[in-house]
């Protein structure tokens, strides 16, 4: 279990440390290759892979929902860190997800508590940032007069899927869980966060009965570029404040974050957003290094950031400027981003683990990483970790670091599907979004040990779940034989939304 220390000596002073105790990751064990997509749907080689960056996207049968993969990663979190379902008071869920308008993913997830019945906390929407929301709700909780000295648990998770064109290819799936207390390994550096909220239609759901989006690509890609400006520009102005306070003088820059995590709704876009922080570096330098960083960019000291969201030359530039900065800070965290898609709410906590897992223990000892989240509609924050320097046998960062040892194993270990599954199975998903009753067809066997899955729908929506056993292996056969029943039509779709 987590240690957050002498916790009764903390209750009439501000919890120090505060921030991320534990870890997980759940993503599907189900891919579709996406340089495959690119010929089943007839596009040109590379416009998924090359220009959005995507290499595999996992996705789910009818088998899984959000409460089912909700369910499956605070289990996991909870096993991992050996924390007793009475040590957690308040429980945040951050999605988009939704297939309930009243009853909540948190009270869904309350059956893993047994008889602790007094977890505060509730479900908070506002697109792929309801995560940072939650996540910010619970770390407020425990430096607050209310905290009771019990861990704060968070999860961030979404079933990310778009109708046939061309953002069907920037789904995945996922989910993510957090434990959140004093004494952590990952530090919310305090008063460190910058924040930017308006109103815009880029990325909406205004049907309730369908999962799938209404987007604006090009308005989103100016939204979240605009959302990236606004919230570098206050978190330099609160970072510069705080080194003023402490007697430095000292402006932020790319120099003073080890790592950079953005929101991946494609990994093209995340290199194109470190890219963006360097031009805001360049044009408030005073004195920009034209022999050194900024070589062959003085041509563009006068643009302004407004007029730049779709400026070509400068978009290259940079790109080739923070190619070198792009290696050392980011690429390492857009793993599981590549591998299994956008996860909406959980994709910045996605690239964080990433980052993690990619890095020795010992190197990530003292780092500080800097966070960007983003939501369309439009909702946005960067803030930053600091990690412990303590790696010491049983440390919490040792700890934290070994949990997540197996994630890479998990990756190799996914099934890979052809196309033609992966089109049967959105459109099974499509004909049966919100059908009652129902009885779920997609193969137990295929999904991970200890996976919660669906099983049916009763008359009245109420959705009845099991757990696979945690000895039970993953089955590629299964999903053999569901290719064969599926994917010569769709016609055993439409047999099963029928109730034939």
């Amino acid at each position: 279990m987590p240690s957050t220390g002498n916790i009764a000596g903390q209750q009439h002073s501000w919890p120090q440390n505060v921030g991320i105790l534990g870890i997980e990751i759940y993503f599907p064990s189900t891919f579709v290759d996406q340089s495959e997509l690119e010929q089943f749907d007839g596009v040109s080689a590379g416009k998924y892979t090359i220009g959005l960056g995507q290499t595999r996207m996992g996705f789910c049968t009818d088998r899984e929902d959000i409460q089912s993969i909700c369910l499956t990663v605070v289990q996991r979190l909870l096993e991992k860190c050996n924390v007793q379902p009475e040590e957690i008071g308040r429980l945040e869920v951050g999605t988009e997800t939704i297939i309930d308008k009243s009853k909540s993913v948190k009270s869904t997830l309350m059956q893993l508590f047994g008889n602790n019945s007094t977890i505060e906390g509730i479900d908070t929407t506002n697109a792929c940032y309801g995560g940072t929301a939650a996540f910010f709700n619970a770390l407020n909780w425990v430096e607050s007069s209310c905290w009771d000295g019990r861990y704060a648990l968070v999860v961030a998770g979404d079933i990310a899927v778009y109708a046939k064109g061309n953002a069907r290819p920037t789904g995945g799936a996922g989910a993510v869980a957090m434990l959140v207390g004093p004494n952590a390994p990952l530090v919310v550096e305090r008063g460190m966060r910058g924040t930017h909220m308006e109103h815009a239609y880029d990325f909406y759901k205004p049907n309730l009965n369908s999962e799938y989006p209404v987007v604006d690509g090009k308005l989103s890609i100016q939204c979240y570029l605009n959302a990236l400006d606004q919230c570098y520009r206050v978190y330099r102005q609160k970072s510069d404040a705080q080194a003023q306070k402490e007697g430095r003088q000292e402006r932020f820059t790319l120099d003073n974050a080890d790592g950079c995590v953005f929101h991946s709704p494609f990994c093209k876009l995340v290199q194109k957003s470190l890219a963006r922080l360097l031009f805001n570096d360049f044009l408030s330098d005073p004195n920009p290094d034209y022999a050194g960083r900024y070589a062959g960019l003085e041509q563009f000291r006068e643009r302004k950031l407004v007029d730049t969201f779709f400026d070509r030359d400068v978009e290259v530039a940079f790109l080739a400027a923070s190619k070198k900065l792009f290696e050392q800070k980011t690429k390492e965290s857009l793993l599981l981003a590549t591998q299994v898609g956008n996860m909406y709410t959980p994709s910045v906590y996605g690239g964080l683990v990433s980052f993690l897992i990619s890095k020795s223990l010992a190197d990530l000892a003292g780092r500080r990483v800097v966070l960007f989240s983003y939501g369309s509609g439009m909702a946005a924050s960067m803030y930053s970790l600091h990690i412990s320097q303590d790696v010491s046998e049983n440390s919490p960062l040792r700890r934290l670091y070994e949990n997540l040892s197996d994630v890479r194993t998990r990756l190799e270990s996914r099934i890979k599907v052809p196309p033609q599954l992966f089109d049967a199975t959105m459109h099974l998903r499509e004909e049966t979004h919100h059908l009652s009753p129902y009885l779920c067809v997609g193969p137990v066997e295929s999904l991970f040990p200890g996976t919660y899955y669906l099983v049916s729908v009763d008359d009245m929506h109420r959705r009845i779940y099991e757990r696979k056993s945690l000895a039970s292996p993953l089955c590629g056969d299964a999903m053999t034989e569901f290719v064969k029943k599926t994917v010569p039509s769709h016609q055993h779709v439409e047999n099963v939304a029928n109730g034939n």
